[in-house]
């Protein structure tokens, strides 16, 4: 059993890298030189697939906490945690690639309007849920009330998705057409190798996370032991 999970998360590497590999090669080589922004637009690729990918951890956070509620299993806190740590780290690299994209296109990095605005209130909140995290102690209340934020935090998902729709924004919308930009069949298809990529990163990425708290687990398990039998002199 332990072979064949190794040989699955080996498998689950070299697919993930060969993903990210083929979505680079067709962005920089596939996808045309957009007519409008030049070559800046690239980054467009990289921005909108780790924007889903921090967007779709923070849903399984919101499932795996509701799954914690339910049945107070340790294995939904476990990847309840593993996830906000890895979509934060996609989100931060969602922020990053936008103030990249919107210097030379909006002649700043940074705007106050309101999909910026969320995106920043949001990476904070999530930032929070892993102080919440070491601000407590007991083992119990820790993954519930982390489960309970995990779950009001996820509100900010729908609202930033939503804020270019809802009120009058500076951030285009690709589905629609918005932004100004010449979104062309090629664009799509590098779009979408892009996003399955990063999912697929996503997913090895969550997957060595969850087996790091595990063996955390596992050893603070042992730690306890020794210190009850051993150190605690009850060892005979």
């Amino acid at each position: 059993m332990n072979k064949d999970r190794e040989l699955f998360g080996l498998l689950l590497i070299i697919l993930s890298t060969v993903a990210v590999l083929a979505a680079l090669g067709m962005v920089f080589l596939y996808a045309p030189r957009e007519t409008t922004m030049g070559d800046v637009q690239r980054i467009f690729y990289f921005h909108v697939a780790s924007a889903w990918v921090g967007f779709f951890a923070f849903f399984v956070t919101f499932l795996s906490g509701i799954g914690y509620l339910a049945r107070a299993e340790r294995r939904w806190d476990i990847l309840a945690l593993s996830s906000v740590e890895v979509g934060l780290a996609f989100i931060t690299m969602t922020v990053i690639t936008g103030s990249l994209w919107a210097r030379p296109v909006w002649g700043t990095y940074w705007t106050w309007e309101p999909r910026l605005t969320i995106s920043a209130v949001q990476l904070l909140i999530y930032v929070a849920y892993g102080m919440l995290r070491s601000a407590l102690e007991n083992p119990e209340k820790k993954a519930r009330l982390s489960a309970v934020y995990g779950i009001v935090a996820f509100v900010t998902v729908p609202l930033s998705w939503f804020a270019i729709r809802w009120w009058r924004t500076i951030h285009p919308d690709i589905l629609t057409g918005g932004g100004g930009m010449a979104f062309t069949p090629r664009m799509g298809y590098t779009l979408l190798v892009s996003l399955a990529a990063f999912t697929l990163l996503y997913v090895t990425i969550l997957r060595q996370r969850i087996r790091l708290e595990r063996s955390a687990d596992a050893l603070a398990r042992l730690r306890a032991h020794l210190e009850t039998n051993y150190i605690g002199g009850s060892h005979v």
